[in-house]
């Protein structure tokens, strides 16, 4: 039998206790990945990590703390070794009309979603060039590619998470690493569930009207599946995807082209 073909390869995956980074940890496993599950939550963490056995460890920390970001990869790589596939999954979504926002919202969505991806791939990238091999992806959202009202923090975050990796990827493309994004639309995790939640208590609508509220911008007329992002996660892990980097591909059943 030919060996699973991430075999050999550590994947660092935060924002992995639950949801999207849950789904892509497993799927990296299954490639034969070794995966260091990292978040804020190690209940979550040893829960998700505990799920795909020895080829898992978890690393609780929090990506907005640059120094505790670097411990943190330390620590991963102490155990798996160098990391070779970075996926910046961590994220969050807060919603408030712009003008009534108040001044922690701005900076905590460009804490989480923007700085603590750009503090990642400052901890992962030196070693990534030393060895001529690496694998960034950025877990964006369609709100990196459009814009959606009540949303404009994440938005403004989502966008320049898209800027970003469109310059790394040109500054590191003759080092052997791609650096890309994938953009989900709405997906049926427990952060969309809150959404629906929120949309239920300020409107008054039911679930199922809270649900198609989010569901009439994908053409295909449904919530995407984390799975549906984990896989094409690991196709851009996966030998054969060399050449794709600096791009942003949408995950979203055609809501944005």
């Amino acid at each position: 039998m030919a060996a699973p073909p991430l075999q050999g390869r550590h994947a660092l995956v935060t924002g992995a206790g639950r949801g999207i980074g849950a789904a892509i940890a497993a799927r990296l496993a299954a490639e034969g990945a070794r995966v260091t599950l990292l978040a804020r939550t190690q209940g979550q963490l040893d829960q998700a990590a505990g799920a795909l056995g020895k080829s898992a460890q978890p690393v609780c920390a929090d990506i907005t703390d640059a120094h505790a970001t670097r411990l943190a990869f330390e620590q991963a790589e102490g155990t798996f070794g160098p990391i070779d596939l970075l996926i910046n999954n961590a994220g969050q979504a807060r919603s408030s009309p712009t003008h009534r926002a108040p001044e922690d919202l701005w900076h905590g969505m460009l804490a989480v979603n923007l700085t603590g991806t750009y503090h990642c791939i400052r901890a992962a990238l030196p070693g990534m060039i030393e060895r001529k091999f690496g694998r960034i992806i950025n877990v964006a959202s369609t709100a990196g590619v459009r814009g959606y009202p009540y949303v404009a923090a994440y938005c403004a975050a989502k966008h320049g998470v898209i800027g970003l990796t469109r310059a790394l990827a040109l500054e590191v493309a003759q080092s052997n690493i791609t650096v890309n994004a994938v953009c989900p639309g709405y997906t049926e995790t427990d952060l969309v569930r809150e959404t629906i939640a929120n949309i239920r208590q300020v409107t008054g609508r039911s679930a199922e009207e809270a649900r198609a509220e989010l569901t009439k911008t994908n053409p295909q007329g449904r919530l995407v599946q984390p799975a549906e992002v984990a896989n094409a996660v690991a196709w851009l892990c996966l030998p054969g995807s060399e050449s794709v980097t600096g791009q942003s591909i949408a995950i979203a059943g055609g809501e944005v082209m």
